[in-house]
């Protein structure tokens, strides 16, 4: 008896340790947050205290690039490691009529690569909560995030069959629920808040804090706030558990702010998922001195905050603009501090920023590709095609024949094109593009569709 005892206890003592190698890991998406809208990085009307708190422990990364300058692409990114035109998916999640237009399936394919599944079979207990926005509530017969590598959800913008649709407020709430009934094991959580999308529900409690504002830069800066604050919410949750020095928190942003509306107190009654609201009039979000926003592919679009916070192991108080990271290094970076593998059929887009997490120098690899197929001749959204390889960025639109290079270590801002001076890398990074282009699936995976399509 007593050396059963003894073995239990033995096996018990493992599996604690086990659990101890393996950090939780919190990865909070924010919607359309331009890259200026924290203090820390010169909003002009935005309060974000406990970012700012969670940058002065941890790392404030400002190269890190999002992988579409719209959601549902960007995060199709995140989850899968693969830039998202390899699943098909260019553009946002909605109705059947605007797949088939686009060229897309119905749903993100579960089938696919997911970081979810992989984390779970390394013993993690994974969540999401917050926005969905790999289907839609258009399409009622999706699949449901546990065929993603879930053990539970509550998510809005999610398929109607699959569950209710959750308020937007109650992602952090969720999150913290969750973290205390798993406190004792490894868990994952993508945490997907709605702030700053419309339709947007500014609290009075948020309101009143900014009455000397204007009325588009109130709604906008009581939005952020709450959005701030939840966040808080989480990060007082670990200390009070004690999980602070084992746990992994990031927080980013899906794309770039949103275009400012011109309708006055518009209202949107028309969002299905999460009800009506205040339009976009109220979206004044910044990027600073970037060009660009929500869809395109210059950096206000793709470049977003990323905030990562480890105490005693990310360092505290340092700022990176060297680290060139991009959305799909998610995956990988994860996979590596749950102590576990890649797939041995999976190729990641992706690397591994664990060195970079740690304050070490980190070098980029492999090219970063984004694609926009909206695109138009129009002075910001004309980019077709992008490609970051080591100092350099090409945007690039073979329809309408033209070409921008940026030397984006010198020029973080995008503010001088050099196409004319470096015609040679103009032409490499296009033959780039296109054996990328030729890579992509002519068709959306099977079994992504909807009944509904005609």
């Amino acid at each position: 008896m007593v050396k059963r005892l003894a073995g239990m206890a033995a096996v018990l003592c493992i599996a604690a340790a086990q659990a101890a190698e393996k950090p939780n890991i919190i990865f909070i998406f924010a919607d359309d947050w331009g890259y200026a809208d924290l203090g820390i990085h010169g909003s002009t009307f935005c309060q974000t205290p406990r970012l700012d708190q969670m940058a002065s422990e941890g790392i404030d990364f400002q190269n890190f690039t999002v992988n579409h300058p719209v959601c549902s692409p960007s995060r199709t990114a995140v989850i899968t490691g693969h830039f998202p035109a390899r699943h098909s998916v260019h553009q946002h999640f909605a109705s059947t009529e605007h797949h088939l237009r686009a060229g897309m399936p119905d749903w993100l394919d579960p089938k696919a690569p997911m970081m979810p599944r992989m984390l779970k079979a390394a013993g993690y207990a994974t969540a999401h909560f917050g926005k969905w926005h790999l289907c839609n509530d258009h399409i009622p017969d999706g699949p449901s995030p546990l065929e993603y590598g879930y053990d539970e959800f509550g998510c809005f913008n999610i398929p109607t069959e699959v569950a209710e649709q959750m308020s937007a407020k109650g992602s952090c709430p969720r999150a913290v629920d969750f973290i205390k009934r798993h406190k004792d094991q490894p868990f994952f959580i993508n945490l997907w808040i709605h702030e700053t999308h419309t339709p947007h529900y500014p609290l009075n409690e948020y309101l009143s804090k900014f009455k000397d504002l204007d009325e588009q830069q109130q709604v906008y800066a009581a939005v952020v706030a709450e959005g701030d604050a939840g966040v808080g919410l989480v990060l007082d949750t670990l200390k009070e558990l004690g999980l602070d020095e084992n746990t992994l928190v990031i927080f980013s942003s899906d794309n770039g702010p949103e275009w400012t509306g011109t309708k006055e107190k518009s209202e949107i009654s028309q969002d299905t998922s999460t009800g009506p609201g205040l339009g976009t009039y109220y979206s004044v979000g910044e990027k600073g001195e970037l060009k660009g926003q929500k869809r395109s592919l210059y950096a206000g679009g793709i470049r977003v905050p990323f905030i990562a916070r480890w105490p005693g192991v990310v360092p505290a108080g340092k700022t990176d603009r060297d680290a060139v990271l991009t959305a799909v290094d998610l995956l990988p970076t994860f996979v590596e501090l749950a102590g576990a593998q890649l797939p041995a059929d999976y190729q990641p887009d992706g690397v591994s920023m664990v060195s970079a997490l740690k304050g070490e120098k980190f070098e980029r690899t492999k090219p970063i590709f984004w694609e926009w197929r909206p695109a138009r001749n129009h002075p910001i959204l004309w980019p077709h095609f992008g490609v970051s390889d080591g100092t350099w960025k090409l945007l690039y639109n073979e329809k309408l024949g033209k070409a921008e290079l940026y030397h984006v270590h010198d020029d973080w801002a995008e503010a001088r094109d050099v196409s004319a001076e470096h015609p040679e890398t103009v032409e490499q990074l296009k033959k780039q593009i296109a054996g990328f282009e030729k890579s992509l699936p002519p068709e959306p995976p099977a079994g992504c569709f909807s009944r509904l399509r005609k």
